[in-house]
């Protein structure tokens, strides 16, 4: 049945790339929107990852096709990609639950993601992350705010990148007493985790870990995840 099931999608999917032209956003193959391979190579193998202060699992690694398909959803508009990276970070969540309940989370542990700044949202049109929960039939409280404006991490190291993203957020006062998981799409060096993590404790809430699609190699060139620049008051 389930072959059956493969050779009718693979049929249908032959016929639509006739009126709408494609190519997989991992490797740029003709008429798949993912070919069979880089789906395969976006199966989720959650593996959990050694951040300071806040216990992480990462669906996959980010390198070639799920760096890739990652950058396409996000900065090239290639949303249909969503379903394949919705599983692997589903994947992450499960892991990290059972994780955080077996670390003393509250049963009712809740969401809560990274905001998207304005001016990403106008570019792209969605919230990456939000929109793979939502394919994942989850929903995040929106319960972080950003309250200064961060710089572009793309060429910072990670002692650089903490000090620019030290104080950046807040937590509303309704998430005093709740539990929650943090989830992310990309993993590099933890500042961005950990601030959320000090927000909301700092507002009273308690962090069982964190998910995140994909986590990038240890940057020790950069100075790896784990040092914490003077001047950070981050609470870890």
């Amino acid at each position: 049945m389930g072959e059956l099931v493969t050779m009718l999608r693979e049929a249908w999917l032959d016929a639509l790339a006739v009126v709408a032209p494609t190519e997989c956003s991992g490797c740029g193959a003709p008429d798949r929107a993912l070919c069979v391979s880089c789906r395969a190579d976006l199966a989720p193998v959650p593996t959990p990852v050694d951040l300071s202060g806040v216990p992480v699992w990462a669906a996959l690694d980010y390198g070639s096709v799920p760096r890739s398909v990652l950058l396409a959803f996000k900065d090239g508009g290639r949303t249909d990609a969503a379903p394949v990276l919705a599983g692997a970070l589903r994947a992450a969540i499960a892991s990290a639950l059972r994780d955080g309940r077996a670390c003393g989370g509250e049963p009712g542990i809740r969401i809560a993601t990274i905001p998207s700044t304005r001016a990403a949202f106008r570019r792209r049109g969605y919230h990456p992350v939000e929109l793979l929960l939502a394919r994942s039939g989850l929903r995040s409280e929106r319960v972080l705010r950003p309250i200064r404006r961060a710089a572009d991490q793309a060429s910072l190291g990670a002692a650089e990148r903490a000090l620019n993203r030290a104080g950046s957020l807040r937590c509303m006062p309704r998430a005093a007493g709740r539990t929650y998981l943090l989830v992310d799409d990309i993993l590099t060096t933890g500042s961005t985790l950990r601030e959320a993590a000090r927000a909301l404790r700092r507002a009273g809430a308690s962090v069982a870990g964190a998910a995140v699609v994909a986590r990038t190699e240890r940057r020790d060139g950069l100075n790896g995840w784990d040092q914490v620049p003077a001047g950070f008051t981050g609470d870890l």
